[in-house]
């Protein structure tokens, strides 16, 4: 079985054979048909900081978004779950700690991330806790499907930010987590502004989903382009840019919230005394609850052709390395990984 993986904690990835996984009690094996690669999946193979963790699970196969057809079942699941169509939750728990035990998964001390903690979507087959599984609807495409992880990273962010009709909402950042933010926001009813730097193809992007308010600042100065609108009831950053925090935070209205979705590298320096004049809030968004996840499937399914024309390039699991680096140089929007045969 091929497998792209981490195996050193340092910059690369490498393809592999590992011999095929065998499902643990609670778990099903999927066999995967579509993978999509996200920002964690580039930030992994640069070894950016903040994935020391992976050391201990190395070598580890990447790939966290991914859809498939559940194949066979550990000790404890039904057989009669075999062939259901899955997406998977990622993060999975212990089941053991205090917080485990208390039925407070979400505060689990010993939680993995399935492509992180412990092996992945980027390979054939991948083994994962039933219990994180979630049913894709019989009408919806598997290419789709792959899309509902980073869609209920999201929709929390939208649900953080508390984003309402009528509002203006500034996105920072026009890659894949941004499109979807400004998808849901818009959905919400808000005016979306989404904001970007030397990102014309994401952004054509967004254009061709119907979005118009749309600002480049290789073509124009943030502070000009900002200006031309009123101060924003939310600001959600999904660039993974610290000096963006700071620069943008004077366009947010008086007890505006601004939300942190991306991943930074170093901190971010921020003027606190004006945020406190301003009576705003700066909140972090991360990973969705369970029952995201079905509301996130039904929206897929509701909005096909919106979503699949935000998926910019296929990629056989092969020629992986090729669609990272287009996903790295800001070329794609989404690039998906054809892994299995399409049922």
């Amino acid at each position: 079985m091929l497998a792209l993986q981490k195996t050193r904690p340092a910059a690369g990835l490498e393809f592999r054979t590992p011999d095929d996984p065998v499902p643990d009690a609670g778990e099903v094996l999927v066999r995967v048909h579509y993978a999509g690669i996200c920002g964690t999946d580039l930030h992994i193979a640069a070894w950016t900081p903040g994935y020391e963790s992976m050391e201990r699970a190395m070598p580890v196969t990447l790939g966290h978004e991914f859809a498939g057809t559940i194949v066979k079942v550990g000790p404890g699941i039904p057989e009669d779950v075999r062939d259901f169509r899955v997406t998977a939750r990622p993060s999975t728990t212990c089941g053991q700690c205090t917080a485990c035990a208390a039925g407070d998964e979400d505060n689990c001390v010993a939680r993995k991330g399935v492509g992180i903690g412990r092996n992945g979507a980027f390979a054939a087959l991948v083994k994962v806790p039933y219990a994180n599984c979630h049913r894709v609807p019989d009408g919806l495409d598997l290419s789709v499907a792959a899309l509902t992880e980073p869609m209920t990273v999201c929709a929390e962010a939208v649900a953080t930010a508390g984003v309402r009709a009528g509002q203006t909402v500034l996105v920072i950042g026009p890659g894949f987590i941004g499109q979807g933010i400004a998808i849901f926001a818009r959905a919400k009813g808000a005016r979306v502004v989404v904001l970007g730097h030397d990102d014309s193809p994401r952004l054509a992007a967004l254009r061709a989903a119907g979005f118009t308010d749309l600002i480049d600042t290789q073509e124009t100065r943030l502070e000009v382009a900002l200006n031309a609108y009123p101060p924003f009831d939310a600001i959600i950053e999904a660039a993974g840019v610290p000096s963006l925090v700071n620069a943008s935070l004077p366009f947010l209205k008086k007890r505006g919230i601004f939300t942190i979705v991306g991943i930074h590298p170093r901190p971010a320096e921020i003027d606190l005394t004006r945020l406190v004049r301003m009576h705003q809030q700066i909140r972090g968004s991360y990973r969705a609850p369970a029952a995201t996840w079905d509301e996130v499937l039904r929206f897929l399914d509701e909005h096909q052709d919106l979503m699949r024309g935000l998926i910019s390039h296929n990629f056989a699991l092969a020629d992986a390395l090729e669609g990272m680096e287009l996903a790295r140089t800001r070329v794609a929007s989404k690039v998906m990984l054809v892994i299995g045969d399409t049922p």
